[in-house]
């Protein structure tokens, strides 16, 4: 049986940013030294006016395949997750295929999740390839929450940032991703939504548990989720430890989804987890929603400290309520050279 492994990464972020510096220059009265203390985040790049999901999803597509020199005639399947598409249909990564030159015999399509959605794409990527119907998978994160957000929303704006990741997903014969763990409270949808712009009439549409205090269309509960998140996630991890028969002395990093500093900070804690072995990436970049753990891997990578062999456990969680972890060992060497033979559809990466 083939297994699912986690090729190349490619990020792309819009060429605007809007540091903190900015953000006190024009609203004075928020205290950025506090927010900065509870968020991690300095800065954050925006989406321009004209900028949607699917521009940041094409430039980080473009980037991989110039970078890795992937023939895209190989790519079997499309997957795309985002919670801001360009249209309500068609879908997205219909019009992706299109914009990529991808070839029509590919699969293509959008899933709506957040904070969760990378981790979910890998198991959808696995099952595709584990039952022979895809041998290389194209798994791209794309969000522009900022859209969402209003200017003058304290609560939001230094927190999000827009940006897109793409990630190759292809067959390997060494196990790679293993231990898939799901979970979901729709009890708790309204800890972050945004209620309008679907077809439901605003009037009947999902009440938030407390009071909207910004203009923004976009609304969070950030306690709420912080208490959720502390419930849930150890028990996630556990079972994921469990499922793949491990202990947490076998785990060398735990790569969570990138929130805000404060949240990952208590999660680590109530785990009692070293900090050297929680990284985090979001100091540059803000919470990019589906791409923060995609960007996470990419960073590691590039320092070293994610290479063959290192062994992680993922976690994403957030709006839905939605959560999903599964094991990681990398096998990806960057060194490694694939052939751009467009009749060939095997692995072509190296493996550790």
């Amino acid at each position: 049986m083939m297994h699912a492994a986690i090729g190349p990464i490619a990020i792309y972020l819009p060429e605007r940013v809007e540091t903190n510096a900015q953000l006190a220059a024009e609203f004075p009265q928020w205290d950025l030294d506090l927010i900065y203390s509870k968020t991690g985040i300095w800065s954050r790049h925006l989406a321009a006016a004209d900028e949607c999901a699917s521009d940041l999803a094409v430039a980080a597509c473009e980037k991989l395949f110039a970078e890795q020199q992937i023939d895209r005639s190989t790519i079997d399947f499309l997957l795309l997750c985002t919670q801001t598409p360009d249209y309500p249909l068609p879908t997205t990564a219909c019009l992706l295929q299109d914009r990529l030159s991808l070839p029509t015999h590919v699969g293509a399509l959008d899933f709506n999740l957040g904070c969760s959605g990378f981790v979910y794409g890998l198991s959808i990527a696995d099952g595709l390839i584990r039952s022979g119907v895809a041998r290389r998978v194209l798994l791209v994160t794309a969000e522009t929450y900022s859209k969402f957000i209003h200017r003058a929303d304290r609560s939001l704006r230094p927190i999000f940032g827009d940006g897109a990741a793409a990630t190759i997903v292809e067959a390997s014969e060494i196990p790679s991703l293993d231990a898939f763990v799901f979970g979901t409270d729709g009890s708790a949808a309204d800890t972050l939504l945004v209620n309008t712009g679907g077809a439901r009439p605003t009037a009947s549409a999902i009440k938030s548990r407390t009071k909207w205090r910004w203009p923004s269309k976009i609304y969070m509960d950030g306690p709420g989720i912080i208490k959720l998140t502390l419930e849930i996630i150890p028990r996630l991890v556990d079972d994921v430890l469990r499922k793949a028969c491990l202990t947490d002395g076998e785990i060398e990093l735990y790569l969570m989804h990138q929130a805000t500093v404060k949240l990952l900070a208590d999660l680590r804690q109530h785990m009692s987890i070293d900090e050297c072995r929680f990284p985090l990436a979001l100091k540059d970049c803000g919470n990019t929603v589906s791409s923060t753990i995609p960007i996470l891997i990419d960073e590691l990578r590039a320092s070293g400290r994610v290479r063959p062999g290192t062994r992680t456990l993922i976690a994403g969680f957030g709006v839905g309520f939605s959560w999903a972890g599964c094991i990681w060992t990398d096998t990806w060497q960057s060194k490694g050279v694939q052939t751009v033979d467009a009749g060939a559809k095997s692995a072509e990466y190296e493996a550790a």
